[in-house]
């Protein structure tokens, strides 16, 4: 009986496709190393105890960017041979991507603007609390915050989607959904929900121009005008959705 069960494990394996395997495997073990190392406690604790709070979140941003878009990149293009084309680091579609983002602009200013009434909100953006206080902080944190950005949405948007296309197909949108989704577990409730949702037409928008580069400035712009609101209303005061609320956020009066 055991020899059996040897000859079926055996025959499972050979019947894996090798890189949606590595690709699948990896994303986890990525995660895992750059939650480990990635974070502001690691680098405050073991590579530079007296730096800044400032200076951890760009490690951690830094480390995002190293172990969800460098590292991809070098397995798919070295260990499998793809064209940066079929991984989705290639312009796609850029003049749908450039019409869809014009268009999403205005819904993510207004969308942030109503969600930043919330305390939730505001208590959890920005994450660095030193970019509420100073502008020049707030900019360069943000400068920061893109290397993290291009890590982040490659890993699903370019990585696991394109890395997984040719297993699963169009269903590659939605394998990528869940584990993002699942990553906001501790957001505020409405954010949860808005992740999933999210991930599935990032995923599909992806899908269509066929390049990860459209969803970096559409999740750089919708973190940008968050805490641009969250920090104006903490600023300010300004409470509430309507223009005196916007002008009194705006101009503090």
């Amino acid at each position: 009986m055991l020899g059996s069960e040897r000859q079926r494990f055996i025959k499972g394996l050979r019947s894996l496709d090798l890189q949606t395997t590595v690709v699948l495997t990896l994303c986890a073990l990525l995660l895992i190393v750059t939650f480990k190392f990635g974070s502001q406690d690691f680098f405050l604790g073991h590579i530079v105890p007296d730096g800044s709070r400032l200076q951890a979140w760009g490690w951690w941003f830094s480390i995002q960017g190293v172990s969800g878009f460098l590292i991809p990149v070098l397995v798919l293009v070295v260990g499998f041979r793809k064209k940066p084309t079929e991984i989705g680091l290639g312009l796609g579609d850029w003049k749908l991507a450039l019409i869809l983002f014009a268009a999403y602009v205005p819904i993510v200013l207004i969308g942030t603007w109503i969600l930043s009434d919330g305390t939730a909100f505001q208590v959890e953006y920005p994450h660095y609390r030193g970019a509420v206080d100073s502008w020049s902080i707030f900019v360069i944190y943000h400068s920061l915050f893109l290397l993290y950005w291009i890590g982040w949405e490659y890993l699903w948007r370019g990585f696991m989607l394109f890395g997984t296309a040719h297993t699963f197909g169009v269903h590659a949108i939605f394998v990528q959904a869940l584990p993002f989704a699942l990553l906001h577990v501790h957001k505020p409730t409405s954010e949860l929900v808005l992740s999933l949702l999210g991930g599935i037409v990032l995923g599909a928008l992806v899908w269509r121009c066929r390049s990860f580069w459209i969803a970096v400035p559409i999740h750089f712009m919708q973190m940008l005008a968050l805490d641009f609101w969250c920090s104006l209303r903490i600023r300010t005061g300004a409470s509430g959705l309507g223009l005196e609320a916007l002008r009194t956020a705006l101009f503090g009066i």
